[in-house]
């Protein structure tokens, strides 16, 4: 369990995350609107060396981000509400991938999450505390 207490701390977690990822990576990560799933990503894009701005893909599905050690695969499952809607988006070339994938609200696609996926918990503590922890990995 670790505290994330501001933007720049959640940003600098994801950033270690980047630092032995030899490519094929799967995170699955929950937490509620707002929890700040994608400032872990922006600082995992950053420690992979990708320097352009990076955005929640909650309404196309998917960001690409190339250009770094790796690329990184930015998934959000927000508006996906089964499984059979993720494989007719074609998740399952992301899953793994050459790079690294990283899945927002995984739950609809557990099923298909391959093992050594590495699932996360993000909770709101307060306005300016979250909580991050690894749960179990499939």
């Amino acid at each position: 369990m670790t505290i994330l207490n501001s933007v720049e701390v959640a940003q600098a977690f994801g950033e270690r995350w980047a630092a032995n990822l030899k490519g094929g990576e799967v995170f699955a990560l929950s937490g509620v609107l707002g929890a700040g799933k994608t400032q872990l990503v922006k600082g995992l894009a950053r420690g992979l060396g990708f320097r352009g701005q990076v955005t929640s893909p909650t309404f196309t599905l998917v960001n690409e981000y190339a250009g770094g050690r790796l690329p990184l695969y930015h998934i959000d499952l927000y508006r996906i509400k089964s499984e059979k809607e993720a494989v007719a988006f074609g998740i399952e070339e992301y899953l793994p991938s050459a790079g690294v994938t990283v899945v927002e609200w995984p739950e609809c696609i557990l099923p298909l999450l391959p093992p050594g996926t590495q699932h996360w918990e993000i909770q709101v503590a307060s306005l300016t505390e979250r909580i991050i922890r690894r749960t179990n990995d499939a």
